[in-house]
C-alpha cells in the first residue's frame, strides 16, 4: 500500500496505525537519512505519547510513555549480528505486548513473529515514497 509522502507526516502515521489493525510491531527499511526516525517520532505522537524522541543510534532502544502504554524504538544499525541482538534483550521488545518500531531489522528477522508491519522508505530526490504492508517484500 502506498501512502503520502513524508511531508503530510501526521495523515501518514494515522494511516499506518489504522492500516495495522492492532498489530502493535513495526519494521521500517529505509537508506540511512530516509526518514525511519522522523516517521517513528510522528507514530509516536499519534499514539499519544509526549516524551522528548530521540534516535536510539548509540543506545539501540529508547522507550517512551504514552496513555496506551510503553513504546519501544529500537535501531539495529550498529549490531553486526543476530546473537548480540539476543544479548541486548531484543526479543523482549519484539514480544508484541507493547508497540515497537524497529530500524535496520534485517538482522532479527529470523526473530521476528509472523505478522508484523512493514514499512519500506524510498528516496528519489526530495521525494519519499512510503509503502506499508504485512508481508516482507525485500
Amino acid at each position: 500500500m502506498s501512502l503520502l509522502g513524508m511531508d503530510q507526516l501526521p495523515v501518514l502515521a494515522q494511516a499506518i496505525l489504522d492500516f495495522s489493525q492492532g498489530r502493535k510491531l513495526f519494521v521500517l527499511y529505509g537508506e540511512m537519512g530516509s526518514g525511519k526516525t522522523t516517521l517513528i517520532k510522528e507514530l509516536c505522537r499519534q499514539l499519544g505519547s509526549s516524551d522528548h524522541f530521540s534516535s536510539p543510534t548509540y543506545a539501540i532502544a529508547n522507550e517512551y510513555w504514552s496513555p496506551l502504554g510503553k513504546i519501544f524504538h529500537l535501531d539495529l544499525y550498529r549490531l553486526k549480528n543476530t546473537e548480540e541482538a539476543l544479548a541486548m534483550g531484543v526479543e523482549e521488545y519484539i514480544d508484541g505486548a507493547n508497540y515497537c518500531f524497529v530500524e535496520w531489522p534485517d538482522i532479527i528477522h529470523n526473530l521476528l513473529p509472523p505478522d508484523p508491519v512493514h514499512i519500506q522508505i524510498k528516496t528519489d530526490g526530495e521525494v519519499r515514497n512510503v509503502s506499508i504492508f504485512t508481508e516482507p517484500k525485500l
